[in-house]
């Protein structure tokens, strides 16, 4: 009861009410929450301060940035549920935040698919500057199953993943926005002459897929490249068999904040504690955990690069 009345009474604000409706639909930062709300930033901070405090929201920092979402211990209460329900239909201030939200992701939708189109061909030589992908590519293939059975390659780019494990895979499918990524990658898979393997647009956010299909499931380099990670996982999961396979490969945490501007990145990598929680809430379980470090001259190859190396992980879960 006492946790239900200090949530309450953290909400009895306009703004945080607002920011509250916000935070619902997914993960923002300061500057995104300041744009949206028109308010300047110590004021925005302030209230989050507060329901940070209630219990409300938690907080993720990844290198300068802050990320904020509703707590999924307060999304099951159900005065959450209803107060939103309540006050988004009647009231045409927190409409228009929900249309300025939109406008921000649309934005963050557009620069991300110009980065795609522009870099589709390149896409592979350019995992080269930033990893030894010969490496990673052999530890993905010794850590998913001999008998991949029905595989799904989520954000497949240029279809790499399906390229390398199609053979042990009954039916093998890509999912991707990008139009050139998609074209580049149906032609690298009928040159190889993989005719269980196919692509498909589709939004990763929101699969075109049936529940529990696929027995094994691959987000390859994607997730840093989003802002809610935790929702792809959570479609991954749906649509995954009992006892099926989810391997995530990305980057481990790290401190190199050029590459939001000159890539971008929307995350800085990712620990081993965020996986398991958000494995936690997402019906997956860590069956195993490998880092590779990129080559000494890697960094240095890199466009705009202090020279800090970047380290690969690997997350291997299984759907309980």
């Amino acid at each position: 009861m006492e946790q239900i009345l200090t949530e309450l009474r953290a909400v009895a604000e306009e703004t945080r009410l607002r920011i509250t409706l916000l935070l619902a639909r997914g993960e923002l930062n300061v500057k995104d929450l300041t744009n949206i709300l028109g308010q300047s930033q110590p004021r925005v901070s302030r209230h989050l301060k507060l329901l940070l405090d209630s219990g409300l929201i938690n907080r993720h920092r990844e290198g300068s940035w802050v990320y904020f979402r509703l707590s999924e211990k307060a999304r099951n209460h159900s005065f959450v549920t209803s107060v939103i329900a309540d006050v988004i239909e009647s009231d045409s201030l927190l409409k228009r935040d929900l249309m300025r939200l939109e406008a921000v992701k649309q934005s963050r939708s557009e620069a991300a698919a110009k980065y795609f189109a522009s870099i589709a061909e390149n896409w592979d030589n350019l995992h080269q500057l930033q990893i030894s992908e010969d490496e990673v590519e052999a530890a993905i293939g010794d850590m998913l199953d001999a008998d991949l059975g029905n595989l799904l390659d989520l954000g497949t780019g240029t279809g790499r993943m399906l390229e390398l494990f199609s053979n042990r895979a009954s039916l093998s499918i890509g999912v991707d926005l990008s139009h050139e990524m998609l074209s580049y990658a149906r032609l690298k898979l009928e040159k190889a002459g993989l005719t269980n393997s196919q692509v498909r647009q589709g939004d990763i956010f929101n699969l075109p897929m049936e529940t529990g299909h696929f027995d094994t499931v691959i987000i390859h380099q994607v997730l840093h490249y989003l802002d809610d990670s935790l929702t792809v996982m959570k479609e991954a999961s749906r649509v995954m068999k009992l006892g099926s396979k989810l391997l995530i490969v990305d980057f481990a945490s790290h401190d190199r904040e050029e590459l939001r501007d000159s890539h971008s990145h929307r995350r800085l990598g990712f620990s081993n504690e965020q996986m398991r929680e958000w494995g936690g809430e997402t019906n997956l379980k860590v069956l195993n955990n490998q880092n590779i470090p990129a080559p000494e001259t890697s960094a240095e190859r890199m466009p705009n690069s202090r020279g800090d190396k970047l380290t690969v992980s690997l997350w291997l879960f299984e759907r309980v």
